[in-house]
């Protein structure tokens, strides 16, 4: 009777192994935000050098350049979920500002504050979704988009149409605003009832 050879232990990986360095580890955002300062102070310096002043472009629009920056950044070289919300709602804001700086409706902010939050918010998680193929997070975002297009709607037709926040109230028609209050929310009911059904 012979005896069975024994089985040589199966090779384990050494502990001491360097650990594999992820390209969007937590180094990356600190370099974004490093780029994005660079650029920033580039451009200031590249307007001291072209004689180009604030006055000249609207100041609106270094908001929008900054958030424009985040925001690809987030998306292309740092691959940060909050860099991308963020860069779209700083984008947001200054839209958002360049009409009210040209138009000097500043009151507009009553309303369009939901074009900032939910709706700029919901793009951000819409970009990201896309990025990563994660089809919750275009969803959520989707509908982030659309509760604060919603809002803004509502908020445009109160302002505008009852109080007149502008000056002149716009000429609807009475029942406008409760229909359309009374259509969003009956929206808003049947996703909740959707969500409660597929959980």
């Amino acid at each position: 009777m012979t005896a069975t050879e024994p089985q040589p232990p199966p090779q384990t990986q050494s502990s001491t192994a360097p650990p594999e360095r992820s390209a969007d580890g937590p180094g990356m955002s600190t370099v974004a935000v490093g780029l994005v300062l660079v650029l920033i102070g580039a451009a200031l310096f590249a307007g001291q050098l072209l004689n180009v002043g604030i006055d000249d472009i609207g100041w609106p629009f270094f908001v929008i350049a900054a958030g424009v920056a985040v925001l690809v950044i987030g998306l292309v070289v740092a691959g940060e979920q909050g860099m991308v919300i963020g860069g779209t709602v700083a984008t947001t804001v200054g839209l958002v500002l360049l009409y009210q700086n040209s138009t000097g409706r500043w009151e507009t902010w009553a309303y369009a504050w939901a074009l900032v939050g939910p709706a700029a918010s919901g793009l951000g998680l819409v970009l990201w979704g896309a990025r990563t193929g994660r089809g919750s997070d275009i969803r959520n975002g989707t509908w982030g988009v659309l509760g604060g297009l919603a809002i803004f709607a509502i908020g445009f037709l109160f302002f505008e149409g009852v109080i007149g926040i502008g000056g002149d109230r716009l000429s609807l028609p009475e029942w406008l605003l409760p229909v359309a209050v009374i259509a969003i929310g009956a929206v808003v009911l049947g996703r909740g009832l959707l969500q409660r059904r597929e959980a």
